[in-house]
């Protein structure tokens, strides 16, 4: 399975944003350091938004084309919202946002190793879509793993209107369809479209 193995905080600065989430990844982002920092032409906006909403999810170029964009144009409501809730709704994305990892890298390994239950059954495809009032938990014998059960419990999760955490069963649902302006992402998603539109 082909994954983004490129150093998460040296990606970062390329692009000029925090796109895994650790703290520390642009403390030594300067000027020059990124795309963002030179002066870009329209499709050189479109190609550094593209890149950067790839980065944001771990996602290869293939598969973000055909599983996602090509989807997202073909469906009702405006495409870069649908885009991004595509996106979300991953099963690596949704482990992450729920707590049980502390980046999108550590939740698809999660998944990966066959740690994640989706209502009660084991799922170890990162990309698996998760529908509304789907339960997203870690399996009774990866409980005793302290790494997770710290992440969960005292680690750092996001506060989602979309997102219902059970601290005491390991668990969290999908309770609503995220909205793109709920997403914590700092992407302007109408120029992923325009980058695709026009090839």
């Amino acid at each position: 399975m082909a994954k983004m193995m490129e150093p998460r905080f040296k990606q970062s600065r390329r692009l000029g944003l925090n796109v895994c989430g650790h703290p520390k990844a642009m403390n030594r982002a300067g000027a020059g350091t990124s795309r963002a920092d030179r002066k870009l032409s329209d499709y050189g906006s479109q190609l550094l938004e593209k890149q950067r909403l790839r980065a944001y999810y771990g996602v290869m170029e293939k598969q973000f084309r055909r599983r996602y964009v090509d989807r997202a144009m073909k469906s009702e409501g405006i495409t870069g919202n649908v885009l991004v809730q595509l996106l979300e709704r991953r099963l690596d994305n949704m482990v992450y946002r729920i707590g049980f990892a502390s980046s999108i890298r550590q939740a698809r390994q999660m998944v990966n190793h066959g740690h994640i239950l989706v209502n009660g059954k084991k799922v170890d495809r990162p990309s698996y879509e998760i529908n509304l009032n789907d339960t997203i938990t870690i399996r009774e014998k990866s409980r005793k793993n302290d790494m997770f059960v710290d992440n969960f419990v005292n680690g750092y999760s996001f506060v989602l209107d979309y997102i219902e955490r059970d601290v005491e069963n390991f668990s969290g649902k999908l309770v609503k369809m995220p909205s793109r302006e709920n997403i914590p992402i700092d992407i302007n998603d109408h120029l992923v479209v325009e980058y695709y539109s026009s090839m």
